[in-house]
């Protein structure tokens, strides 16, 4: 069987959405992961990939679902590779893997949680990817994690997770303080579903440390039961919240006293945990899907705050309809879309990344260079299908340098948390940087 190049050059010709000059995108290999299930390129893991002080991490499971570690140096094509000692049950696609470093290069992992103890491990030296012995975070709320998320501020890390279950969880916050090298728990439940619902959130940290939180309630175990989109921000740290007017929140925030920046009826097939960035200016962006109010096919959408007001767009060219009901992991025709946003100018423009089976599953992306026009195109940035991968990118990486590093991995998910039987597939970076205008 001929040997897989480390590395390949992809040139995409691509239409004016992209500008009339060619696109590269870069594909290096890192080796080969699990692919009987989702698990490594589900949306939430936060981070899949991350750099710090020009090194890059990667994190994956491998065939036997033990996690490997990887880095390289940022633009290399070679990668330095480390099974760890840690499995992490992998045929559960909820239990994924989130690394980030801190300021003082060390490594920080978490893995294999659906409702489940806190696995916590730290490299251990800077920049090293063997790890020490498991460790409590705080010690507090610990027992019932579930997807486990770090985030970077100026002066440390936070940690955001799930205690309880679908239905009836609560968001707990933690932070990271380096100079402590200690962390303390600044939430305990910031969002409270009051034992009726919980919230399922996504969040970004923009560059002045502004903590973004935007989530949909959902009533039950059932996906369809989602619904609305609501909005918090931080501006220290995550001690205090307030709405986008300014207003300050009573804590916990509750489905009476939150603000609801788009209205949208359970059983209109939204999703739960999409994703949300900021722009260079500290403006929010949120990407989901659900199904309008007389329409038939779910379409991407974009809720996003330029400055004065909420606005929505929906992406519209989505052409088949389905149906989003059930628990556990789905097997969804579409993945859930990532966003990033940029300066083009005086003009903001936006990306949407995605996965859709009318376009055969490939990497694709929507690109808008001025949302005031609302003209979204899309083009796939690969020719062959990626299964049922959901994207996930280097957010330090794009928000220090404008440079898209997607984890891309064909995988296959069975419906409702199923396992299928394949071979281990590779697990690649592919780096793409916008066109500015």
């Amino acid at each position: 069987m001929p040997r897989c190049p480390r590395y390949i050059y992809l040139l995409l010709l691509v239409a004016s959405v992209f500008s009339v000059h060619a696109q590269h995108v870069k594909i290096t290999t890192i080796g080969k992961g699990w692919a009987d299930n989702s698990v490594n390129t589900v949306i939430f893991r936060k981070n899949s990939l991350v750099t710090f002080n020009g090194m890059q991490y990667a994190a994956y499971y491998d065939s036997a679902q033990f996690v490997v570690l990887a880095k390289r140096r940022s633009g290399s094509n070679n990668w330095h590779i480390s099974r760890t000692q840690y499995k992490g049950d992998a045929a559960d696609a909820h239990k994924d893997i989130c690394i980030m470093v801190d300021d003082a290069g060390f490594l920080h992992v978490v893995w294999g949680h659906h409702n489940q103890p806190l696995n916590y491990a730290v490299g251990k030296a800077p920049g090293s990817l063997n790890l020490t012995g498991k460790m409590p975070i705080t010690g507090l709320n610990e027992s019932h994690v579930t997807y486990p998320e770090f985030y970077k501020l100026k002066t440390g890390l936070l940690f955001f997770y799930r205690d309880g279950a679908s239905g009836n969880g609560n968001l707990v916050i933690n932070r990271y303080k380096i100079s402590a090298k200690k962390w303390v728990q600044l939430q305990n439940n910031l969002i409270d579903g009051e034992g009726k619902r919980n919230a399922y959130w996504q969040t970004a940290v923009d560059k002045n440390g502004v903590i973004h939180l935007s989530w949909v309630w959902r009533e039950s175990p059932d996906v369809a039961s989602n619904h609305d989109m609501c909005y918090a921000r931080s501006k220290d740290g995550g001690l205090t919240w307030e709405k986008s007017t300014g207003e300050k929140y009573i804590l916990p925030i509750t489905a009476a006293n939150a603000e609801y920046i788009c209205i949208i009826p359970q059983k209109s097939e939204l999703i739960n945990q999409a994703s949300m960035c900021a722009d260079d200016v500290g403006n929010p962006f949120i990407a989901t899907y659900w199904r309008d109010s007389g329409q038939t096919v779910p379409q991407y959408h974009i809720i996003y705050n330029a400055g004065h007001k909420w606005q929505i767009q929906s992406l519209g060219f989505r052409k088949t309809a389905f149906s989003l009901s059930g628990g556990g992991t789905k097997n969804i025709p579409i993945s859930r879309p990532q966003i990033i946003a940029w300066r083009n100018g005086k003009r903001t423009a936006a990306a949407v990344i995605f996965r859709d089976a009318e376009r055969g599953s490939k990497v694709s992306m929507a690109v808008n260079y001025n949302l005031v026009t609302n003209n979204w195109k899309a083009r796939d940035l690969s020719s062959t299908s990626v299964g049922e991968w959901e994207p996930t990118y280097d957010t330090e990486l794009w928000k220090n340098k404008k440079l898209l590093n997607l984890f891309v991995q064909k995988v296959t998910q069975v419906d409702g948390e199923g396992k299928a039987n394949v071979e281990p597939r590779f697990v690649q970076v592919w780096e793409w940087r916008p066109v500015v205008k």
